[in-house]
């Protein structure tokens, strides 16, 4: 029976420099823990980094030819290689040298002579904070996918999703919160009602009125969506939770699941119900024609002090110019195919 070799699963390195002296003494220093490409010149290095794909590339500054700084600009230019972290290894150790190869797209610098665990120390620390950026592309990429899944139960169209999801946004950043919270709103957003997941075709398509029992049923989707997410650590689906709990909450206490009154109801809950509700007015679906903008603005207005954070309301009135931006960004197509079927919005 044959043995099979288990594969090399460290990270890999491309290693850069015209001296080969150089080259060794890098080896000798990373080739217990990682997988090591090397290259004399700029113009191998850029050949390795598109056919390869190394995480992390110590670079030469001063080689012949393509000088370093050159080949990190062209790395950083091409979407292939752009997000491949470079650190230069030089001699060079003026301040104007490390700011030229910071501009050049470098995310650090080391002189020569190399300390070894200075090299082991960067490395890892960069190579750490990749691992970070693939967790929460990664964690956002899950978000959007149970976003998507929960179309497929919903009349609502993809479009509906993304234009609620900038609206939101932009209300958020009129409410005063960070860019980066903001962004999330932007990416939980599409995740607000999740948990029709789990609510029975026979109540989501009814054609005719719910009776109470189904009603119960139906406004249980926000507990479900709360409870499909869990109880992450990541701020992203942390956000995406209180979402879909709380976006079906009114500012007077008559909202569910919880009955939570005023500013009790989480920003963003209270950020979404508007940003949800305003393109439900303003989009046709199945069962009712588009309402024009100024009826659906005052519908925002008569329910202000009662579903919705009054303030909230008027900011997102203020920013109606940037609103409108986004809905004849993202309008129907009206050649986008055939309607889907007929299902119950809670």
């Amino acid at each position: 029976m044959t043995m099979q070799t288990a594969p090399d699963c460290r990270p890999k390195l491309l290693l850069v420099d015209d001296e080969p002296t150089n080259l060794q003494v890098l080896r000798h220093i990373l080739q217990q823990d990682y997988r090591l490409l090397y290259a004399k010149d700029g113009r191998r290095a850029l050949e390795l980094a598109a056919s390869e794909r190394p995480e992390l590339i110590l670079l030469d500054v001063m080689m012949p030819g393509i000088t370093g700084l050159e080949t990190c600009r062209q790395l950083k230019a091409d979407a292939a290689t752009a997000a491949i972290p470079v650190i230069f290894v030089t001699a060079l150790a003026d301040a104007r040298d490390e700011a030229e190869g910071f501009e050049a797209g470098a995310v650090d610098y080391i002189t020569k002579p190399v300390s070894a665990p200075v090299v082991r120390a960067r490395v890892r620390t960069h190579l750490s904070l990749v691992r970070m950026e693939e967790l929460a592309s990664t964690r956002l990429q899950i978000v959007q996918r149970l976003g998507r899944a929960a179309e497929f139960k919903d009349n609502e169209t993809g479009l509906h999703v993304i234009r609620m999801s900038h609206y939101a946004r932009v209300l958020a950043l009129a409410a005063g919160l960070p860019p980066r919270m903001a962004e999330d709103i932007l990416h939980a957003a599409p995740m607000h009602d999740i948990g029709k997941i789990g609510i029975p075709d026979a109540i989501l398509r009814k054609a005719g009125p719910l009776d109470d029992d189904e009603w119960r049923i139906m406004r249980s989707h926000c507990e479900i969506g709360a409870q499909i997410i869990g109880e992450p650590d990541s701020e992203l689906l942390a956000m995406a939770r209180s979402i879909a709990l709380t976006h079906h909450e009114r500012w007077d206490g008559s909202g569910y699941p919880n009955s939570l009154v005023g500013e009790a109801i989480p920003l963003e809950g209270r950020i979404v119900a508007i940003a949800d509700v305003f393109d439900a007015l303003t989009s046709e679906r199945p069962y009712k024609p588009s309402w024009p903008v100024d009826k659906a603005i005052g519908a925002l207005r008569e329910g202000a002090g009662r579903h919705f954070d009054p303030a909230l309301v008027e900011l997102f009135i203020a920013s109606l110019d940037e609103i409108l931006e986004i809905k004849t960004r993202w309008a129907e197509s009206a050649a986008a195919g055939a309607a889907p079927p007929l299902v119950r919005v809670a």
